[in-house]
């Protein structure tokens, strides 16, 4: 089990009916191969509610980006501390169905690091490079806003145990915080939640 999955059971653990599943539903993009631009409109889903992103950016990965950042950190400042730190797409030729190979299965591995460099995988497999690839930068989007909403919950939980004087849930909520803080850039949600107090 890798570390962004140990972390993943712990955000889903500590957020439960408010972890944010986002889903891709759609997409459409248009490359200017001359310009060198991208611009992208997805579609995500998330809790019934779907919503509609634009991006722009040098490529298809940096558009989605784009407008994924757009939308959500504003909201969740420390998605402006991660970064791409590797793209890898590699082709599943003993899936293929044709003569060609060309409808084989690609696996598509995004490396995003945090504001410390930790680095996490996202990967996603299909027939499909363009929508693995859309759902592997979903899934990074998805994964550190949901770490930064689990530190923040994480963080009132044990707040709460202090003032209840209730030590045990006290070691619980610091070794889940623990494992939740190598996940986000934790110094900035930190100063977001003193602000709010």
């Amino acid at each position: 089990m890798s570390d962004s999955q140990k972390n993943l059971e712990t955000i889903k653990r500590a957020l439960s009916d408010n972890y944010l599943d986002l889903k891709i539903t759609s997409l459409a993009f248009e490359e200017d191969f001359g310009g060198g631009q991208c611009k992208i409109r997805v579609v995500t889903r998330a809790a019934g509610v779907d919503t509609v992103v634009e991006g722009e950016g040098v490529g298809l990965i940096d558009a989605l980006f784009s407008g994924l950042f757009r939308r959500y950190a504003t909201e969740y400042e420390s998605l402006n501390t991660i970064k791409l730190s590797g793209f890898l797409v590699k082709a599943r030729l003993e899936s293929e169905r044709g003569r060609l190979g060309a409808d084989a299965v690609g696996e598509v591995t995004l490396e995003v690091q945090n504001s410390a460099g930790r680095p996490f995988n996202f990967s996603d497999a299909s027939r499909s490079i363009v929508g693995s690839a859309a759902r592997s930068v979903v899934a990074a989007v998805e994964f550190f806003v949901n770490s930064e909403r689990a530190f923040v919950a994480l963080h009132q939980a044990m707040e709460a145990a202090k003032e209840r004087k209730r030590p045990d849930l006290v070691a619980q909520y610091t070794k889940d915080l623990s494992e939740v803080v190598e996940s986000t850039s934790y110094a900035d949600v930190i100063e977001g939640i003193k602000k709010k107090l």
